[in-house]
């Protein structure tokens, strides 16, 4: 088995970690969910941050063979269709984004004619599905929680576990968002601690608890560590921290714009017929905490 060359970009902005992994045999390579940059004041999107994951593929000399989407995100517009317009690379995602899609289709109140077959996409990975980046095997394991839809890549020995885990010092992430599941979160995070030991974790978010922002521990180091996870808490004994913490917190503070755009794979919605785009808010629908 080859293992793959990671590379990790910090989005500061929104905590974000997006990944560029390749096979240095063939130097075939994926982009892991890429940050599209948006300012909320001025309502304008940026590629700054895509196009350095860009310039890296480039200058590396890497054939960018597919961009990957872990789940729908809830705090950063996703570049995918940037990048695919760019490289001509196919984007992917879990199957499940069909029920987030039908979902935020509700919430949105988005016509009846709103695709929900995941066709944004040019492929839908179902649970335990493989396919290869060079020869770097990739295993696709479904791993809700966080969101319904959420899914880790597993690619030779390391695994981008999108929102399921933080770093060690910081625990897991929240599952209190609409189809979100603290005991779901406890199975998912159970099957990727069950991989061998020296896997390298690959988180997708760090908000750098007093010092620099990390991205990587492996499953040795979560085990033992993981302040959600250290003595091998029994599903109740975490879902009562899980839920209690979720409790306390704020929905993301660009939540609400940025889902209408990544259940869309990365879209913008469509113009109207003045050619521009436009998000909307649902009022009330959420409760200020």
């Amino acid at each position: 088995m080859t293992n793959p060359i990671v590379k990790s970009f910090w989005d500061q902005a929104t905590g974000s970690w997006q990944y560029v992994f390749h096979d240095p045999e063939t130097m075939k390579g994926a982009i892991v969910d890429p940050v599209l940059d948006f300012d909320p004041l001025a309502g304008a999107t940026s590629p700054d941050s895509a196009q350095q994951l860009l310039d890296y593929i480039r200058e590396t000399g890497i054939e960018l063979v597919w961009i990957l989407d872990t789940h729908p995100h809830a705090d950063h517009f996703s570049a995918a269709q940037w990048l695919k317009e760019q490289t001509g690379a196919p984007t992917a995602i879990g199957e499940k984004v069909i029920g987030v899609q039908k979902l935020w289709q509700g919430i949105y109140n988005l016509p009846s004619d709103f695709p929900v077959d995941g066709s944004q996409w040019d492929r839908l990975f179902a649970d335990g599905e493989s396919f290869m980046v060079g020869n770097v095997p990739v295993k696709v394991m479904f791993s809700p929680g966080h969101t319904l839809a959420s899914i880790t890549y597993v690619a030779g020995d390391a695994a981008f576990v999108h929102d399921t885990l933080m770093m060690p010092d910081s625990g897991s992430s929240r599952a209190d968002f609409p189809g979100g599941s603290s005991d779901a979160l406890y199975d998912s995070i159970s099957a990727i601690l069950a991989l061998p030991e020296g896997t390298r974790v690959f988180v997708g978010h760090d908000y750098a608890p007093g010092r620099e922002a990390k991205c990587e521990a492996t499953v040795a180091e979560h085990r033992a560590r993981n302040i959600h996870w250290k003595g091998a808490p029994s599903r109740a004994e975490y879902r009562s921290v899980r839920d209690a913490r979720d409790a306390t917190l704020p929905l993301p503070k660009l939540m609400l714009a940025v889902l209408q755009v990544n259940i869309r794979g990365g879209r913008l919605p469509e113009a109207e017929d003045n050619g521009r785009s436009y998000l909307k808010l649902p009022l009330n629908y959420f409760q200020s905490r």
